[in-house]
Parts: C-alpha cells; sequence; structure tokens
C-alpha cells in the first residue's frame, strides 16, 4: 500500500507554551524555585534520595575538607610553638596533640596517594612527634612518680632520678626550636599534600582509612596482653580514631559522634598505663650514680602497679574493640546515613554497605605498626 504524501502546508503541531515569567519547564517545575529533576529543593540542601547534602558525599568538597582538617591540625602546631614562653610543657603536649591530629587526616586520605608520597608524609609526621618526646618524657615523669603510693626509700630513688634527669633536660631555647622545627615540619607536608592528592576523594576512601586504623589499634589491644609497647600503639591509634570521628561527625551528626565514646574513654584510660611503661625506662635511663638495688626496688613498684593497670584497661577495651574493621566501618556509615536523613525522612533499603573495598583502601605498608 504506497504512503500518502506528505503535506508540507499542514499545520505543524503547536509546541507547549510555557510562562516565559514563571520559567516552567516541561514538567512544569518552576526554575527560580531550583528544583532538581527528583523535584527537589535546593535550598533544602537535600541529595536525590532525600539525604542533606554533606561534603562526605561530595568528593570535591571531602577532598577540600581533609586538607583544612590537615592545615587546622598544622596551624595548632605554630600555635603551639609560639606560645612556649607561657609553658612549655603545655606547648609540647599541644603540639604532640596537634602532629597526632595530622597523622589521623592523613588516613583518611591515604587510599588517594600515591605509595611513596604517602609514607613519606607520614615518616615526617612521625619525625616530628619524636623530636619532643624527650621533652615530654621530662614533663610527665615527675607527675607520674609523684600520684605513686611510694615507700620512703622508694622515693628518695625517685628524687635522685629526677636530679639526674633535670641536668639532661633540653635548654629552653632548645625546645622552642624544637617546637619551630616541628612545626614547619608538618606545614611542609601539607603542601605536599595539596599537590599530590587527585582532584577528588571518595567517601569510600575515607572509611578505609578509619577502618585500617580501627585494625590496628584493635590488633594492638589483643597484643597488650604480652607487650608493654603494644600499649602505645594501642592508644595511639585510639586518638587518632577519635579525632576521625570527630571529622565525620562534624559533617554528619549526633549518631556518628556517639560511636567516639567508648573509644575515647579508653584512650585516656590508657594515658596512665603509657606513662607507667615510659616511666620504667627513663627511671633506668637516668639511674647514674645510685645504687642498683634501689633502682630495682623502685622499677618493682612501678612494674606492679603496671601490672594492675594493663589487666584492668584490657579489660576495659574488650567492648570497644569487640567488633571486627568490617563491622566498624558498617556502624558508621549506617550512623551517617541516619544523620543526614532528613527529619521524617525514609531510608532506603539498605543501610551503610560493607567495609570500605576495592581502590578506597590502601595498601598496608611495611611500617603500619612503626611505634610512632
Amino acid at each position: 500500500m504506497a504512503t500518502p504524501p506528505s503535506n508540507p502546508e499542514a499545520p505543524k503541531p503547536e509546541r507547549i507554551a510555557y510562562a516565559e515569567e514563571d520559567k516552567l519547564g516541561p514538567l512544569g517545575i518552576a526554575e527560580q524555585s531550583k528544583l532538581g529533576p527528583l523535584g527537589i529543593a535546593e535550598e533544602d540542601k537535600l541529595g536525590p534520595l532525600g539525604i542533606r547534602a554533606s561534603a562526605l558525599h561530595d568528593p570535591i568538597g571531602l577532598r577540600a575538607e581533609l586538607l583544612a582538617e590537615f592545615e587546622r591540625a598544622v596551624a595548632a602546631a605554630k600555635t603551639a610553638a609560639a606560645r612556649v614562653d607561657q609553658s612549655s610543657t603545655a606547648a609540647v603536649h599541644e603540639s604532640r596533640k596537634a602532629l597526632r591530629r595530622a597523622r589521623a587526616a592523613l588516613a583518611m586520605m591515604a587510599g588517594a596517594l600515591p605509595k611513596g608520597e604517602r609514607r613519606a608524609v607520614r615518616g615526617a609526621l612521625q619525625s616530628a612527634r619524636r623530636s619532643l618526646s624527650t621533652v615530654r618524657d621530662h614533663a610527665v615523669a615527675p607527675l607520674t612518680l609523684g600520684s605513686m603510693t611510694l615507700s620512703d626509700r622508694d622515693r628518695e630513688t625517685a628524687k635522685r632520678v629526677l636530679d639526674n634527669a633535670a641536668e639532661a633536660l633540653p635548654a629552653l631555647a632548645e625546645i622552642k626550636q624544637l617546637l619551630g622545627e616541628a612545626a614547619a615540619r608538618a606545614a611542609a607536608q601539607a603542601e605536599a599534600l595539596a599537590a599530590a592528592l587527585p582532584p577528588e576523594i571518595s567517601w569510600d576512601t575515607v572509611r578505609a582509612g578509619i577502618e585500617d586504623v580501627y585494625r590496628e589499634a584493635r590488633r594492638a589491644h589483643q597484643r597488650a596482653k604480652r607487650s608493654r609497647p603494644r600499649f602505645h600503639t594501642w592508644r595511639r591509634r585510639s586518638k587518632e580514631l577519635v579525632y576521625q570521628l570527630d571529622f565525620v561527625a562534624a559533617h554528619a551528626g549526633a549518631r556518628t559522634l556517639e560511636l567516639r565514646a567508648d573509644i575515647d574513654a579508653i584512650a585516656d584510660q590508657l594515658g596512665p598505663v603509657v606513662d607507667l611503661v615510659m616511666l620504667r625506662d627513663f627511671v633506668q635511663t637516668h639511674a647514674q650514680g645510685l645504687p642498683e638495688s634501689d633502682v630495682e626496688e623502685l622499677r618493682h613498684r612501678i612494674d606492679r602497679q603496671l601490672a594492675e593497670q594493663m589487666v584492668a584497661t584490657r579489660k576495659a577495651g574488650r567492648d570497644a574493640f569487640k567488633r571486627k574493621p568490617k563491622q566498624l566501618v558498617r556502624r558508621l556509615a549506617k550512623a551517617v546515613k541516619r544523620d543526614l536523613r532528613p527529619a521524617g525522612g525514609v531510608l532506603d533499603g539498605a543501610e551503610g554497605q560493607g567495609g570500605a573495598t576495592g581502590d578506597g583502601r590502601a595498601q598496608r605498608d611495611d611500617d603500619d605498626d612503626a611505634d610512632d
């Protein structure tokens, strides 16, 4: 059957008319209300699934926020160095805390960095923090010894140890220099990170970094039963976890913040334990000229108190570190999703998929368990 000829003069169907002043689109959506393709108001800052906008789900914004977190830690180290004249002890403490916070931020970006750059930045932060360890030990040892119940003989031995140590304490000018160098080294790493990072960092990468730090903390808790130095590692990684969860909570909300409570409590409880571990070596280092029997008696007293606290702290840490790493990040993902859900909103099916895997995870380096 022949196709009827077209009529060039036939009227074309009219296009749907849209009011210019209303700027309505084909679905009757007002352009001035800035609604997205699913009718989501931009001013409400909701994503396509009714989730509040957050840097955690904006790879470009997340990169900027992670760099800003690292830079805030650098700024805190600089501030601590500037305040050394007010209190060298406080300045050293705040500087070391800032450097720990910088390492926590680095771990959340680790999966986005080349391995060589990742190790270089971490090594520089580790070196900066260790340069302040001696000054920190000199400040903590008198306080730790003062908190112990000692016999008159042990207290006399402790006094002589502290007198010896005072002769080795760096002068204020040297402490100033150490603080300044530590801050400068950290600042250089901020510039290196900005140059090495890709334009975008995903939430999966951040979760992978948190999972790795939790894994190290959990392993240190398990091994601390037979190794005093592991208490140091356990506390360091726990403090980093607290900083990381603080960062995530700042971009999510209260449910995410709740996850840090148990870990923060354990990190605080670990403080006196690692101080006693340090004190054992401190006493031995500064025992010159003292009778060996007196030194051994004081160390034995320290060991007894340390043993009690080690058992109590490991027991207290069981609940905080009972979850496997993937379980922890699933719980974190679920908390973030609930925090970002608008009031009265409904979550879609799966909340918080499994642990971060794939390209987001940084390959574990040989020095992941480095004592820093």
